[in-house]
Order: structure tokens, then C-alpha cells, then sequence
């Protein structure tokens, strides 16, 4: 399964894409979209779109994750954040891509094994998972590892999800990520 992670952003939107074949994850490829920080929110916007399409042409991922927005002391930064985050968005499902959202708190745990470590805890660990020979910029870093995130949860959202599935045919059902007879 080859697995592209976005964590979005109006001025840089990283991007990380990295290859699942069991318990192994390998690096594929990751950096950064760029908008012209002179250019309207429009044209912003537009370049994340295109940046997405491209990557997403260039390494035909499978699926996609991305970091869902928090809500920051500023609500203007707030907002543009998550216009930046749905140019992202429109991108992947255009590509008919199966998305995937998480928490910065999800992708911490999964990548570091808890939710308060810093930038570059997180860029030591995203290097030392992908056998990196350095450490990635941040914003690479943080997309990689949504992906990661992404990977190390697939399993079992999809074991949750057949779950569900029994629980709407028979007697079994799930209440905060438990099965209940």
C-alpha cells in the first residue's frame, strides 16, 4: 500500500509518501508546496490544488491522510488554514484517493508514543522509522508522519470496521472502539 501524508498549510504544505507491504514501511519520496507569499488567497489555494494533483500523478498513491485543523488562538488563521486543508482535500478525492483524517495528537502517538513531543521529536523518530541518512524539514516531516500514522492505524480501523459491520447484522457492537456482545 503506498500511502501519501499532507500536512496542510497556506504558505508550505508538506507531503510525504512512503510504502507499507506488511509491518515495514519504506520511504518513497516527500517535501513541500510552495505558494508565492506576494499571490491573493485564490491563486494560493490554486497552487496547493495543483501541487497535490502533481504529486499525486507523479506517485499514484493508494490513499491519502491529513492532519485535521486545530482551532488556534487566532480565528483568521483558523480559517485560512482550513481553506488550505480543503484545496488539499479537493485535490485528493478529484484523484477519486480514499482519505484519511487524524489529529497532530493522533500522528504524536503513533509516531512518537505520545501526544506532547515537539517538532523535532517527531523529525528524530519519522527519520529513525523510514531509515532515513537525515533528518526531513519539518513540514516533510510532519506529512511523513501522518502517513506513518495512517499506517500504523490502518489495520486496525479496518478491524473496527468489520466489527461494525457484524454489529449491524447479529448482536455484536462497538462503543469507544470496543467490541460489546
Amino acid at each position: 500500500m503506498r500511502i501519501l501524508g499532507i500536512d496542510p498549510g497556506l504558505r508550505t504544505t508538506g507531503f510525504g509518501v512512503i510504502h507499507k507491504v506488511g509491518n515495514k514501511l519504506s520511504y518513497i519520496a516527500s517535501g513541500t508546496v510552495k505558494t508565492p507569499a506576494d499571490a491573493g488567497l485564490p491563486a494560493r489555494l490554486k497552487t496547493i490544488f495543483q501541487g497535490i494533483t502533481e504529486i499525486i500523478g507523479t506517485y499514484q498513491p493508494d490513499c491519502a491522510a491529513i492532519e485535521k485543523v486545530f482551532v488556534n488562538v487566532n480565528p483568521q488563521s483558523t480559517l485560512m488554514l482550513g481553506q488550505a486543508r480543503g484545496a488539499a482535500i479537493s485535490a485528493l478525492v478529484a484523484a477519486d484517493l480514499e482519505v484519511y483524517e487524524f489529529t497532530a495528537l493522533q500522528i504524536k502517538q503513533a509516531v512518537v508514543g505520545h501526544g506532547k513531543a515537539d517538532k523535532t521529536q517527531v523529525q528524530a523518530m519519522v527519520q529513525r522509522l523510514l531509515s532515513l541518512p537525515g533528518i526531513p524539514g519539518a513540514d516533510a516531516s510532519d506529512a511523513l508522519g501522518v502517513a506513518i500514522c495512517h499506517a500504523h492505524g490502518f489495520d486496525a480501523v479496518r478491524a473496527l470496521e468489520n466489527a461494525a459491520s457484524l454489529g449491524s447484522r447479529s448482536s455484536f457492537r462497538i462503543r469507544r472502539g470496543r467490541l460489546l456482545r
